[in-house]
């Protein structure tokens, strides 16, 4: 098969898997309802791991969160420790729109976040440059994250490159009780 037709190929089926997502706005209806400022307002944790595609464990991961408004945006600053003994800080700046969906930054991402919300979903799409054995790669990460409860969200993302699904991580989020 030549160049051409395998890049013709690579994209068509990075279409059929693009199309084949659910809407955001299925959940409208879900409680309880997201409010990711009120949310993330505050000190959080999360516990998560990346998983490649074959479904083995790469690495597990704990996060410290603090999360506060400034200036009319929403600031949240991740501490990641990973199960190697490595570190990772990541501060995401984080825009409402209007229409109560949302747009973020981090330095570590490739343009700006996207962030589709309703009921209990926000659906958070970026491009992120992931570090590997002293490589850095631009990969997709496709994140719906899921309120639980008012203390416990899930997320799952999937990470893509050139549209294939190169490993999934999944996230758990806790909110200290009151």
């Amino acid at each position: 098969m030549n160049r051409l037709a395998r890049w013709s190929v690579a994209g068509a089926a990075a279409l059929c898997v693009a199309c084949s997502t659910p809407d955001v706005a299925n959940y409208a209806d879900q409680q309880p309802r997201l409010d990711v400022a009120a949310f993330f307002a505050g000190r959080t944790e999360a516990w998560g791991m990346f998983q490649k595609r074959s479904g083995e464990i790469v690495k597990r991961f704990h996060v410290d969160l603090e999360g506060k408004e400034r200036d009319g945006r929403f600031i949240l600053d991740e501490q990641f420790r990973y199960s190697d003994g490595s570190t990772q800080q990541r501060t995401w700046t984080l825009t409402r729109a209007a229409d109560g969906n949302w747009e973020g930054t981090a330095p570590d991402v490739v343009g700006k976040a996207d962030g589709r919300a309703a009921g209990n979903v926000l659906r958070w799409r970026y491009t992120l440059q992931l570090p590997v054995d002293g490589k850095t790669y631009d990969v997709q990460f496709d994140d719906w994250m899921v309120l639980m409860d008012d203390r416990t969200m899930i997320n799952r993302a999937r990470v893509t490159k050139f549209g294939f699904e190169v490993g999934q991580v999944t996230v758990f989020f806790r909110r200290p009780a009151p």
